[in-house]
């Protein structure tokens, strides 16, 4: 299983925990096939709380990707058309089953010093004790 280490807001992190933001919106698609994506939430919690599953990359037109994932974008157009300012493509991955973990990791665990500017690749995770699964909305 494939995984990939996001840097995420603590803000972000709390909406895809409590299952109220479903897709979360990257400026470019990573070059290798993902099946999870690894949630490191920043400062300041500067911790790695989560994994969740990837049930879908959405890749298309700004305007079109914001209308297949508003529903549940967890952010305004606001903030999503900023966000994307001076681009034209937009990358949505749609978020599927979410696994919290009981004591979150710090970078050190899983063998990093810095988080990463956008992804970062994993290949080897530390088993962790889970609090929980849950499934989207």
């Amino acid at each position: 299983m494939r995984k990939m280490l996001l840097s995420i807001n603590p803000q972000h992190v709390e909406k895809i925990l409590n299952g109220t933001k479903q897709f979360e919106f990257r400026k470019a698609r990573g070059n290798r096939s993902v099946d999870s994506i690894v949630i490191y939430s920043t400062a300041p919690q500067m911790r790695i709380v989560a994994e969740v599953g990837i049930d879908e990359i959405i890749v298309g037109n700004i305007l079109d990707v914001w209308h297949r994932t508003k529903k549940y974008a967890g952010i305004s157009y606001r903030f999503y058309r900023s966000y994307y300012k001076g681009k034209t493509t937009a990358v949505a991955y749609k978020l599927g089953a979410v696994t919290q973990f009981r004591e979150p990791l710090t970078l050190s665990d899983i063998g990093m010093t810095h988080p990463p500017q956008s992804f970062s690749y994993l290949e080897n995770m530390p088993e962790v004790e889970v609090i929980g699964y849950g499934n989207q909305l």
